[in-house]
């Protein structure tokens, strides 16, 4: 008698905003989810399109909120943008417009950050953009610097209401300059492949958990992953309707994986 086939053992990518924290709130049952995986041995990584902080300030965050996640399971369009560019052009040179996340990430890499005709203008988020620094930036991309950019995210929350984000000032810099960056966060799959081989998984065992069909649904479908949609941010039941492609799944919340993260599809 043949002797039945292991269980694949499943691995995690998931997206932060409005999958574990909705307005730095704590969605309920995240904190159990994510306790659940690191009990169980489960490799997984918290994404974030957000290149403003580090892992580390990311983590004490997220503590704030009740989540304990290790430094090393966060994982930012910053990190994925320095994975980038250390495997394109090692020990480079870029002018950055951006904070400390994109930096560190870049410095990091063995990056020399400057002004003096740079490999790369790499465009980033941040809360205080300059006019200066995005007008340097595009002079830069007209002699020449290639043009990266983390997110192609439009605009940003706040308690105000919306901000501009990296994707409008790279459009900004593009109608300057007649050139559009290359943009590694989400929807880019590459995202997700860097993701995987930062914690060593592969796409047939992952699943990607989001809460927008736009990003991280079609960046998971992409990348050839098992892909979840929960309903505590962006997107809703009725605009799941409006996309040409669907989630492997669309749960209320991680708090329905409870019990289950073994074997999510059972």
């Amino acid at each position: 008698m043949t002797a039945a086939a292991p269980t694949p053992e499943i691995s995690y990518l998931t997206d932060m905003d409005g999958v574990l924290v909705a307005e730095d709130r704590l969605v309920p049952g995240a904190d159990e989810f994510l306790a659940e995986l690191i009990a169980n041995d489960i490799k997984f990584l918290v994404l974030t399109n957000n290149s403003i902080r580090t892992p580390r300030d990311l983590q004490a965050r997220l503590s704030h909120t009740g989540l304990d996640i290790p430094e090393s399971a966060i994982w930012t369009s910053a990190l994925a943008t320095a994975t980038f560019l250390d495997s394109q052009r090692p020990r480079g040179t870029a002018y950055v417009v951006g904070e400390s996340g994109l930096t560190t990430a870049l410095h990091d890499i063995g990056y020399v950050l400057t002004e003096s005709n740079p490999d790369y203008v790499v465009l980033g988020e941040t809360r205080t953009y300059s006019f200066e620094a995005i007008t340097t930036a595009i002079r830069l991309v007209e002699r020449g610097s290639r043009f990266i950019a983390t997110n192609p995210d439009a605009t940003g929350p706040s308690a105000e209401g919306v901000l501009p984000a990296t994707g409008a000032v790279a459009a900004l810099i593009t109608r300057a300059t007649g050139r559009e960056p290359y943009y590694v966060g989400k929807p880019n799959p590459l995202m997700m492949r860097s993701a995987l081989r930062a914690i060593g998984a592969h796409s047939e065992n992952t699943v990607m958990i989001g809460d927008r069909m736009d990003t991280d649904i079609i960046s998971g479908l992409e990348a050839g992953l098992n892909t979840m949609l929960v309903l505590t941010g962006i997107s809703t039941i009725s605009s799941v309707e409006m996309f040409p492609y669907r989630p492997t799944k669309v749960l209320d919340s991680v708090a329905d994986l409870l019990g289950r993260t073994r074997n999510p599809f059972d």
